[in-house]
């Protein structure tokens, strides 16, 4: 028999419609109306913002070791901002916009940083589940929401997050294939930032993108620039309403960059040049939303600084509750989440480190 070429049902696209320069694709641009369009902007500017307070907060000891989005505001924002409130959000660690937007207080990110179990609780009657550091941890976490939903027949979908780094454990090709077996009303939004700590993307996989993965899965993938917020906007859209209609998972690959450290743990000068992080730099996906915005004239000079402003206010303000917060904790809590019943060493341990407490003035005796 002649050797043939299968036919694979599965496409694999790639989008772009906004450009650094703030130029636009009339034919694709989804054309937000005003209020949306600052609702998305602000909400990428806070979450810059906010990452460059906890960076600093980091830096003077007042939470631990942090992850920062900087430069990829626009794969999780954009993204975040269709999810309805029956939807299901699942997070790595560096989508902090999306969980102020779906409800979260800005300062839960500091408690999850700063080592309080309160940053690992969504808020009540939020469809989120926490925070996941773990690499790929929580992709299967998400497709097992998603079967819920298809066994229930609730009308919803899921969006989870994950680093390009996620797609080299089992965990995520086990979620892919249990999605596309059962065409689960799942989104997979990788976050291509092109570096998996200190290891390239080339290093990672020898696909040619990571959006083809799909293909191997049965369903379809699509490419985005992951710093063109109308792009991510318009991908996860096609996505979410295919998944709410009963069409199947969709995996979107995110192509963004990492413009600052992994972890507040990380020297990325020993892995990656200047240059390279500048030549990112320019497509900055704020810079170019406010561009569109501007031209557009849905963005002023002075609206630009009044949202600014709010911002700063906002962020000091959480800063603030979260410190207060700190002050009204007893830290010998710690051993409180370790056994119900515990050993006689860790009682003493505890004992041994709340005199220690009393005796810096920490705690009263």
């Amino acid at each position: 028999m002649p050797r043939k070429t299968l036919t694979i049902k599965s496409k694999v696209e790639s989008l772009s419609i906004l450009d650094e320069k703030g130029n636009v694709d009339a034919d694709l641009d989804p054309k937000l109306n005003t209020q949306k369009s600052l609702e998305l902007y602000r909400l990428m500017l806070l979450a810059r913002r906010l990452d460059e307070r906890c960076i600093n907060l980091q830096r003077q000891g007042r939470i631990g070791t942090y992850g920062p989005c900087r430069g990829q505001e626009a794969a999780h924002c954009a993204s975040g901002i269709l999810m309805t409130p029956e939807d299901w959000v699942v997070y790595a660690f560096r989508e902090p916009g999306t969980a102020i937007f779906r409800g979260w207080p800005i300062e839960h990110s500091m408690y999850f940083w700063g080592g309080f179990e309160e940053g690992c609780r969504p808020p009540e009657g939020v469809n989120d589940l926490p925070m996941c550091v773990p690499i790929a941890s929580q992709v299967p976490h998400g497709m097992g929401l998603a079967w819920a939903m298809k066994l229930r027949g609730d009308p919803h979908c899921v969006l989870t997050y994950l680093g390009d780094g996620a797609t080299s454990e089992g965990d995520f090709h086990e979620a892919m294939n249990f999605a596309g077996v059962y065409k689960l009303p799942c989104i997979f939004l990788v976050q291509n930032n092109h570096w998996a700590i200190s290891i390239p993307v080339a290093n990672q996989t020898a696909s040619q993108t990571i959006a083809h993965k799909a293909v191997a899965y049965g369903f379809n993938g699509i490419q985005v620039d992951g710093n063109d917020p109308l792009a991510v906007y318009v991908a996860t859209k096609e996505a979410a309403d295919k998944a709410r209609k009963g069409g199947g998972p969709t995996l979107i690959e995110a192509v963004t960059y990492r413009m600052s450290v992994h972890t507040t743990a990380d020297d990325p000068t020993k892995y990656r040049s200047d240059d390279e992080v500048k030549a990112w730099e320019k497509r900055d996906p704020i810079a170019r939303f406010a561009k569109y915005l501007k031209k557009r004239r849905i963005l002023s000079e002075d609206l630009e600084q009044k949202i600014e402003n709010e911002i700063q206010t906002e962020v000091r303000a959480a800063v603030e509750r979260y410190e207060t917060y700190c002050k009204s904790v007893d830290p010998s809590i710690v051993f409180d989440y370790m056994y119900a019943d515990p050993a006689p060493e860790i009682v003493r341990q505890r004992e041994e480190y709340r005199a220690c407490l009393v005796r810096e003035g920490v705690l009263k005796a």
